[in-house]
């Protein structure tokens, strides 16, 4: 309950959920702007490489540079950036220019970067370290929402230059949000990140990003596999997100960290029965099995990140964090849409199992470490 009277909370959530709306809406917005600009939808598809990855080049040096400079006067700073970059991107497409508009989308996708790091480190100064696990799971709820809301925003404005002036603003607006506790940065107190303690962290976030990215992609020829309609992937997808949803909630209800080791043979148990073509019972039943476990892992992975990073390196830290989870979910992409349609959700499982390993040895060592000192 005293979350939910946190206000700080609710200001950080508004901040946040804005920032996150205009990478929920640019695909589709994309893709609607070049149409009407040049009358192919391809372009629209390079525009959205071109923005990801100049957002996941500029995750890490970004996060560097909000530590440095201090998170929230330099989130408020990349936002406005970003906001002007967004409008940059619709002033050059109507005056028909694609070539500037590919360069300009590059501005608004580098301020990105670093963002979502940004936000998460102001997290830890805005909420207790009790409600930090509840804090992230009601956070994933509401991005489930934003995820939803963000390509049905663009078909209601209508229009090809208006879903970018509705960025540009979100931008703006999440800026107002942003909370203004200020930590000083400490550049005499630079602490390195503890990358060996972190790794194991940072193999479920790649993890939740490749198992997620298999099953999602693949939703589609996964229906078309069993002889269903095409519009039943729709089904498939509502499966996923509700098991989301669901697990988040109940994991909210908690209110505890947990062991990611579960969470991790709920990965393994339900990418195998996805890959194992056992029919709509099997594909249901592992898609419920992901999607309950997905979030519950992420935000067991994000806690313990934060009690390891160093307060000065934590923008960074979260930002090499959500790089990490970008990359896993891009090779998941890229191996469903190369390789045989039992095979990606796979290599989830590998991933969950080694994952697995590296936190069994990573506690018996912590054991091993105690029983020692206490002899």
């Amino acid at each position: 309950m005293g979350l939910l009277r946190n206000g700080g909370y609710w200001r950080w959530s508004a901040g946040v959920q804005l920032m996150r709306l205009p990478n929920a809406m640019a695909p589709l917005a994309f893709t609607m702007l070049t149409t009407a600009t040049t009358g192919s939808y391809r372009l629209g598809g390079v525009m959205m490489s071109v923005f990801v990855v100049a957002e996941l080049a500029g995750a890490i040096p970004g996060g560097r540079l909000l530590d440095r400079i201090g998170v929230p006067r330099g989130l408020v700073l990349m936002l406005v950036i970003a906001g002007a970059g967004f409008g940059a991107v619709a002033l050059f497409a109507a005056y028909g220019s694609p070539a500037a508009t590919l360069v300009a989308v590059v501005i608004p996708g580098a301020a990105a970067g670093g963002l979502s790091g940004g936000f998460r480190a102001l997290l830890a100064g805005t909420v207790d370290a009790a409600d930090l696990p509840r804090a992230i799971s009601i956070d994933v709820m509401i991005l489930e929402s934003v995820l939803i809301a963000g390509p049905a925003f663009v078909a209601v404005l209508g229009g090809p230059f208006w879903p970018l002036v509705v960025m540009a603003l979100a931008c703006v607006l999440s800026a107002v949000f942003v909370p203004r506790r200020q930590v000083a940065p400490k550049h005499s107190e630079r602490s390195d990140v503890p990358l060996k303690a972190c790794l194991p962290w940072l193999a479920c976030m790649f993890t939740v990003g490749l198992l997620l990215a298999t099953i999602e992609l693949a939703t589609l020829p996964l229906v078309q596999r069993l002889g269903a309609p095409d519009g039943m992937s729709a089904l498939v997808m509502a499966v996923l997100c509700g098991a989301s949803i669901a697990g988040n909630a109940g994991y909210a209800w908690r209110g505890t960290t947990g062991d990611a080791r579960l969470f991790l043979a709920g990965f393994m148990a339900g990418g195998t029965i996805v890959a194992a073509n056992l029919g709509w019972t099997g594909l249901v039943a592992g898609i419920i099995l992901v999607g309950l476990c997905t979030g519950p892992l992420a935000t067991v992975a994000s806690v313990n990140l934060q009690a390891l990073l160093p307060e000065s390196r934590r923008s960074e830290g979260f930002s090499v964090a959500f790089t990490v989870q970008a990359a896993g979910f891009g090779l998941g992409s890229l191996a469903v849409g190369v390789l045989p349609l039992w095979l990606p959700p796979l290599f989830g499982v590998v991933a969950a199992a080694a994952t697995c390993g590296m936190l069994a040895v990573r506690a018996r060592r912590a054991v091993v470490g105690t029983v020692s000192v206490t002899s």
